[in-house]
C-alpha cells in the first residue's frame, strides 16, 4: 500500500466501533474497557515497535509491528492498521537480502514520526468517541 493510499484511510471506523460496541455491550461496558485497553497500551506498543527497529531486532520488530495492526484492527483505528501493515510489508520485503541492523534503522526513520502521529490522532478520536457515549 502507498503511503498516500493509507493516508486516504480513515482514522477510525465507526461501523467497526459501533460492531465492538453491540458484540460486547451486554457485559456492562466491557466494549469500553476494551478500548480504553488499546488506548493505554498504544504508547506501549509504538515504543516497541521503535526500540526494536532502531536496534535491528528483526524478529521483535515483526512482533511488534503485528500486534499494533492486530490490535489497530481490532478497535477500527484503520489508518493505523494501515501504516503498521505497510512497516510490515517492507519489513518483510527489504529485510530477505539485506542486514536488519542497516535496513531496520532506516525503516524506522522513514515510518515511525508518521506512525506517532496517527496514533495520537488516534487515541484523540477514540476518547472522544468514549467520552460521547
Amino acid at each position: 500500500m502507498a503511503p498516500e493510499d493509507v493516508n486516504a484511510l480513515p482514522l477510525l471506523d465507526q461501523a467497526v466501533l459501533d460492531r465492538l460496541r453491540i458484540e460486547l455491550d451486554d457485559d456492562d461496558g466491557v466494549w469500553k474497557v476494551f478500548v480504553q485497553n488499546f488506548i493505554e497500551n498504544l504508547p506501549h506498543r509504538t515504543e516497541k515497535v521503535r526500540l526494536t527497529l532502531t536496534t535491528g531486532d528483526l524478529t521483535g520488530a515483526m512482533d511488534a509491528v503485528l500486534s499494533l495492526k492486530t490490535s489497530s484492527q481490532m478497535v477500527g483505528a484503520e489508518r493505523l492498521a494501515g501504516l503498521a501493515l505497510d512497516l510490515e510489508r517492507s519489513l518483510r520485503q527489504e529485510s530477505v537480502d539485506a542486514e536488519p541492523d542497516r535496513v531496520l534503522p532506516r525503516l524506522a526513520a522513514d515510518r515511525f514520526r508518521q506512525i506517532i502521529r496517527c496514533a495520537r490522532q488516534t487515541t484523540y478520536l477514540l476518547q472522544r468517541f468514549l467520552h460521547s457515549e
